[in-house]
């Protein structure tokens, strides 16, 4: 049975779910809205091993339904087109994974204002609090950021000084943060590409496995 939390996330975030049959397309005002980082993003998708919702704009969702039966690959490049993007814009296809029990790690960082100074650029336009890792002298080693796409759903990006790299504190990051945002009533994502096997590492080490889901985006 899916997770509640889940659920409404992905209605929310893409419009409708799950899936009612391998490639189902949804038109969702969504897609003509700021998303998290402010910027309108007129494709979003998930998948699973039994079929996939794609987001679009209501206007162009007659368009991309005429695409739904062609072969997956062929599908992903022929969409930036079909939702009015430029015709070289590629698709982002990436792994989609959530945790409803993160692991028992040790807790590795400190939640600060994305004014801190000790906030590194990257981190300051998720706003909010960020989850900061610093060293025995105060600097920054490693942080995470959240991308709350709604009140069901936020997705954790995490970075690793290279200098800080392989002490584990990645994974003891993303595990804290999902522990907060599951009590804070949402379920934790984290996406990464394919042959990011660092990332997928990361993940699987804090408790988010990978289900064979996908997710789209552009």
């Amino acid at each position: 049975m899916l997770d509640k939390r889940l659920y409404h996330h992905l209605v929310t975030w893409l419009g409708q779910w799950p899936p009612g049959r391998e490639v189902t397309v949804v038109g969702s005002e969504r897609r003509t809205l700021p998303g998290w980082d402010g910027a309108v993003h007129p494709l979003v998708g998930v998948g699973t091993p039994a079929g996939a919702v794609l987001s679009v704009p209501p206007p162009r969702a007659a368009a991309v339904r005429a695409l739904a039966d062609l072969p997956i690959d062929d599908l992903l490049a022929k969409l930036p087109e079909a939702v009015g993007l430029d015709a070289d814009r590629r698709v982002y296809r990436g792994v989609f994974r959530y945790s409803l029990g993160p692991e028992d790690l040790p807790d590795a960082g400190e939640w600060l204002p994305v004014d801190d100074p000790v906030v590194p650029e990257w981190l300051r336009p998720f706003g909010g609090e960020v989850l900061v890792a610093r060293s025995q002298s105060g600097g920054y080693l490693a942080g995470v950021g959240i991308k709350r796409h709604d009140q069901y759903g936020n997705e954790i990006a995490v970075g690793t000084e290279e200098e800080a790299r392989g002490q584990g504190l990645g994974r003891r990051l993303v595990a804290q943060a999902a522990r907060r945002i599951l009590d804070e009533g949402a379920v934790p994502t984290y996406l990464h590409a394919p042959d990011n096997t660092a990332s997928a590492r990361v993940a699987e080490a804090a408790g988010f496995p990978d289900r064979g889901w996908s997710v789209y985006g552009a």
